[in-house]
C-alpha cells in the first residue's frame, strides 16, 4: 500500500512539473485578483504558454527553460477593458481643420500612436465606437492582431450612423464645397437608407455597429441633445445588424433617445445623461448594458471654461451636459442598471483612460464594483467573456500590476507599472 501511495504521488508530481516545464513563462504575483468578484489570493505563479494561461498555482514556483517575471511585491490583475475610446483621434484646437486635411493614413498613424499610450496605461482591449478615418480604424485593428504595432486589442465599429445634420455628420458647419468633399456613406435617413449604411459598415468590416440615437455635445450644430433618428430607422438598423451577425450601440444623452434605443433592442446605451426610472426598467427589461463615459463629461465641462477654441454650439453643450453625468450614474447603479466600463477616450486624452475609475467612484461605486465593470462586465459587453476580462486557464494572457491595492484606493490604477498583453510584456518598470 505505501509503494503504491508513494508512486501515485510521484505520478502527481511528475504530471504537474511536465505542463510547468512547457510553460514560456511563469509569473511570482504577490497578490493576484484572478477576477474582480473574487478575493484576491497571495504569493501565486501564473503559468504562460503560447500567450495563454495554462495554470495557476499557489505559490512561487518554477519551470525549466521558463522566464520568470518578479512581481511578488505587486497587486497583478486583469488587463483593463475599455469599451468606448476614438483612438484615432483626440480632441484639441485642429480637430475641424484636421476633417478637411489629414487623410486616412494620417489618423491611422495617429491611431498608432494613442494606441502604445493605451496598452501602456494598462488598457489591453478597447472598442472602438466612431474613428476618424474609416478605413484607418479597420487597419489599426487589423494591423495590432498582427502583432506588427503595439496597441490593445481593438473591437471597431468603424463610424457611427448618423442622420444628416444630426450628431456624427462631420459637414455640420461647413459650406457646401467642403460638405461635398466630405460625403459620408455612415449619413442615413429614412428607415431603408439606414439599411443600406448599415450593410455598408458591416462590409467595410464593422465588428458592431454605432449609431448617434441623440444630438451630442461636441458635433458643431445647435439641435441639442434629443433623440434624433426616427422608431422606424432605430428598428431597421437594429434588425440589419442583428440578422447579419452584430449588435447595435446607440449613443444617447436625452431620454427620449435612450429609451427609443433601448425598446428597439441596442445592446448598450453610451453616455445616458437624461435617464430616468423609465430608462432604467427598460435596460433592466432588455438586459441592456450603461456606458457611462463620466470622464468625457468632466473633460468637456472643464474644456468648455478654459480653451477658446471650442465652438459656440460645443460650449454650451459642454456646459449643460457634462455636469450631469456623475449624477446620472450614481442614479443607473443605484437602480441595477448593468454598467461597463467605458471612457470616450479621444474627448479626454489617451492614456488617462483610468481616470474614469476614481469618477465612478464618487458616482457612489464601490472600487470592487468599477472593476467589475472594467474586467468582467465590459468582456461580456464585447462579447470576448471566453477570452479576457479574468486570468483562468485558457484565456489570454493579459495582466497588469501596479504598487498598492486599487481594491483600496483605484486611483493607484493611473500609474500603471507592468503591462502584459497575450503573453507578450509591453511594460516593465
Amino acid at each position: 500500500m505505501k509503494t503504491l501511495m508513494m508512486a501515485a504521488a510521484a505520478a502527481v508530481v511528475s504530471a504537474g512539473a511536465a505542463l510547468a516545464q512547457s510553460a514560456d513563462t511563469v509569473i511570482h504575483a504577490g497578490t493576484l485578483m484572478t477576477r474582480a468578484d473574487e478575493a484576491p489570493r497571495s504569493e501565486v505563479s501564473i503559468l504562460v504558454r503560447d500567450g495563454k494561461i495554462a495554470e495557476i498555482r499557489d505559490g512561487f514556483v518554477e519551470a525549466d527553460g521558463a522566464e520568470i517575471v518578479d512581481l511578488s511585491d505587486r497587486f497583478v490583475m486583469p488587463g483593463l477593458i475599455d469599451s468606448h475610446v476614438h483612438i484615432t483621434s483626440e480632441l484639441g484646437p485642429t480637430g475641424r481643420i484636421d476633417a478637411v486635411t489629414l487623410s486616412d493614413a494620417d489618423w491611422a498613424l495617429r491611431g498608432a500612436m494613442h494606441a502604445q499610450r493605451t496598452l501602456e496605461a494598462g488598457f489591453t482591449t478597447v472598442q472602438d465606437v466612431g474613428g476618424r478615418g474609416v478605413d484607418a480604424i479597420f487597419a489599426l485593428r487589423d494591423s495590432i492582431a498582427r502583432d506588427e504595432l503595439p496597441g490593445p486589442r481593438i473591437r471597431a465599429a468603424g463610424q457611427s450612423l448618423s442622420v444628416a445634420g444630426g450628431h456624427g455628420d462631420g459637414r455640420n458647419g461647413y459650406n457646401e464645397v467642403i460638405a461635398a468633399a466630405l460625403h459620408d456613406p455612415s449619413i442615413c435617413n429614412g428607415a431603408d437608407d439606414c439599411r443600406r449604411a448599415t450593410r455598408e459598415m458591416i462590409m467595410r468590416g464593422a465588428d458592431l455597429i454605432k449609431i448617434t440615437s441623440t444630438g451630442g455635445v461636441l458635433s458643431n450644430t445647435a439641435a441639442g441633445v434629443n433623440q434624433q433618428f426616427f422608431d422606424d430607422e432605430l428598428d431597421a438598423i437594429v434588425d440589419t445588424a442583428n440578422s447579419m451577425g452584430r449588435y447595435v450601440t446607440a449613443h444617447a444623452h436625452g431620454k427620449d433617445g435612450i429609451d427609443a434605443a433601448l425598446e428597439a433592442g441596442v445592446a448598450s446605451i453610451e453616455h445616458g445623461t437624461y435617464l430616468d426610472d423609465e430608462s432604467i426598467r427598460l435596460f433592466r427589461e432588455n438586459n441592456a448594458y450603461l456606458v457611462p463615459t463620466v470622464l468625457a463629461g468632466a473633460t468637456v465641462a472643464e474644456y468648455a471654461e478654459q480653451v477658446d477654441w471650442m465652438t459656440p454650439p460645443q460650449v454650451a453643450k459642454s456646459k449643460q451636459v457634462g455636469p450631469q453625468m456623475l449624477d446620472m450614474l450614481r442614479r443607473a447603479h443605484e437602480g441595477g442598471v448593468k454598467i461597463a466600463f467605458g471612457t470616450d477616450t479621444g474627448v479626454s486624452k489617451h492614456g488617462d483612460n483610468a481616470r474614469e475609475l476614481g469618477l465612478m467612484v464618487q458616482a457612489g461605486m464601490t472600487p470592487q464594483e468599477t472593476l467589475v465593470a472594467a474586467t468582467l462586465n465590459a468582456a461580456d459587453h464585447l462579447e470576448m467573456a471566453d477570452e479576457i476580462g479574468s486570468l483562468e486557464p485558457g484565456k489570454y494572457a493579459d495582466l497588469i500590476a501596479v504598487d498598492g491595492d486599487p481594491l483600496s484606493d483605484v486611483t493607484i490604477l493611473e500609474n500603471v507599472a507592468f503591462v502584459m498583453k497575450g503573453g507578450e510584456v509591453y511594460k516593465s518598470e
